[in-house]
């Protein structure tokens, strides 16, 4: 890690058991925190006691889904300022462009690499 880059506390919202284990893998490589979440309720619930830095949500999840998540995040005047950055396994310009109506400040296609992943976040560190 760089002197330039810091340790982040990185929250990873995805439905998909290998998707949050290669994020874990990949983003504790990178020196991060990480804190995995298997659906928008289990996040919010973690959310204010592990406060992200920064968080990578799915799309597509049962019960409450990434746009849906994204938004509560956004309406929380504490996290209001955390970059959100959409996964999805389809890299359509509409779940872009719907994903910015809530407030995400990315789209990472799944699935991704370890240098896209370190790379996004490096992007989008406070």
């Amino acid at each position: 890690m760089s002197v330039a880059e810091k340790a982040l506390n990185v929250l990873v919202i995805d439905d998909s058991n290998t998707i949050r284990r290669s994020a874990e893998i990949f983003l504790k490589q990178g020196g991060h925190s990480v804190v995995l979440a298997e659906d928008g309720f289990d996040a919010l619930a973690k959310l204010s006691d592990f406060k992200p830095d920064l968080v990578f949500c799915d799309i597509l999840m049962p019960r409450l889904d990434g746009y849906q998540t994204c938004a509560i995040i956004k309406r929380n005047a504490e996290f209001a300022d955390v970059p959100v950055i959409m996964l999805s396994s389809k890299d359509g310009l509409f779940d872009k462009a719907r994903g910015r109506m809530v407030g995400s400040q990315d789209y990472l296609t799944k699935p991704f690499t370890k240098d896209q992943l370190l790379q996004a976040v490096q992007q989008h560190s406070p």
